[in-house]
């Protein structure tokens, strides 16, 4: 390679090198610094040691910000996996209509999460929210269900994060089901192999790259995932939705619509890096554990 090619390389790749390093690394950096201060955004931050740790550790609301973020991506990817595999196996099949299904599925996830938390809002408001309004139309309710409420908030979160990632999903298990040769199935035919047994021993294995890819996916994007419940409850009722990343979020963006808090940037930048960590972690588990997924294909 020339040293003029070399240049032209460097200048290409210069824009999102700067990019990343002013809106990416120097915000963290920034952030990272004052883990030792005590620093409200204003004034001259306050050396503190490792008092910004000791407060995360008795934090009861941060630790309860830790239990509802295993909750909501438990229950998302408890439920999105199967379904998004099971849909894309029907759609996968010739079939009428499947482009226009497909295209159906798949439009939540190229809709805002903030436009799609205000609709849904509209359809889960206890009061005149028009899913309550069918409900007590076809007799199934005989008074408003609190959706957001503290009984049914976490469950509605999750419902609506589940619809906005199905289609996301779907759309690369049938890109992985379409790379699976016909001349498989119609060898296990053959050999007297049923729809389950097909499904189990050349479907599954066959996906093994792709669903890591997923798994990998949606447990970072449900463990960092905080926009929709930021919209709809704001963590609320009774940090009932609060998950971590909302709680890092209101320390540096304390003013809402309900309240309005101090700035904590030293702590918030404490809080950040320990969930940082955790979800480092985990991400590191989940890599030991999909080695196992190898041996399926």
């Amino acid at each position: 390679m020339t040293k003029r090619r070399v240049f032209h390389s460097y200048v290409f790749i210069a824009p999102s090198l700067v990019l990343t390093l002013v809106l990416g690394i120097y915000p963290i950096l920034w952030a990272f610094r004052f883990m030792f201060y005590d620093y409200p955004g204003f004034g001259v931050p306050k050396f503190i040691g490792l008092g910004n740790f000791a407060r995360v550790m008795e934090d009861s609301q941060f630790w309860l910000s830790v239990y509802n973020t295993f909750l909501y991506a438990a229950g998302k990817i408890v439920v999105t996996i199967p379904l998004s595999l099971i849909l894309a196996v029907i759609l996968n099949r010739a079939m009428k209509g499947r482009q226009l299904l497909r295209a159906i599925y798949f439009m939540p996830t190229i809709i805002s999460a903030s436009v799609m938390s205000v609709v849904f809002g509209i359809v889960f408001n206890s009061f005149n929210g028009i899913l309550n309004q069918y409900l007590l139309r076809l007799g199934f309710i005989s008074q408003p269900i609190e959706w957001l409420g503290p009984d049914y908030a976490m469950t509605t979160v999750i419902i609506i994060a589940i619809w906005g990632a199905i289609g996301n999903y779907m759309i690369l298990f049938i890109a992985g089901l379409q790379n699976i040769s016909d001349d498989l199935y119609e060898a296990a035919s053959i050999d007297g192999a049923n729809t389950v047994q097909k499904f189990w021993f050349i479907t599954i294995p066959m996906l093994g790259p792709i669903l890591q890819m997923v798994m990998m996916l949606i447990i970072t994007v449900s463990l960092k995932g905080y926009e929709n419940i930021m919209v709809l409850t704001e963590g609320g009722p009774f940090g009932k939705t609060e998950v971590m990343f909302l709680y890092v979020y209101k320390l540096f963006f304390p003013v809402s619509t309900t309240n309005a808090n101090v700035q904590q940037i030293g702590y918030g930048s404490a809080v950040g890096f320990v969930t940082a960590v955790m979800v480092g972690l985990i991400t590191l588990v989940y890599f030991a554990l999909s080695r196992r997924l190898n041996k399926l294909y």
